[in-house]
């Protein structure tokens, strides 16, 4: 798996993880699945950043998204 790869699953986990963040408080329960998929996504976006010399721009990210995207659509 590369920076970008890394980047763009992180990036798509951390959206992801906010849905089940929020429905798990507000139904009373520890968000404990929410909060594995954030400290995951975390996880790889820190590789990322350390992975790649110079890191990446919070103005990078949605054309690294669309980099990884394109590379595995046909």
């Amino acid at each position: 798996m590369d920076a970008d790869m890394a980047m763009a699953l992180g990036s798509v986990l951390v959206v992801l993880s906010i849905p089940s963040i929020l429905s798990a408080l507000s139904e009373g329960h520890a968000p404990r699945l929410g909060a594995v998929v954030l400290v995951s996504a975390g996880a790889l976006i820190v590789w990322a950043l350390m992975a790649r010399p110079g890191g990446y721009s919070l103005w990078e990210v949605p054309a690294v998204i669309l980099t990884v995207i394109a590379r595995y659509l046909p």
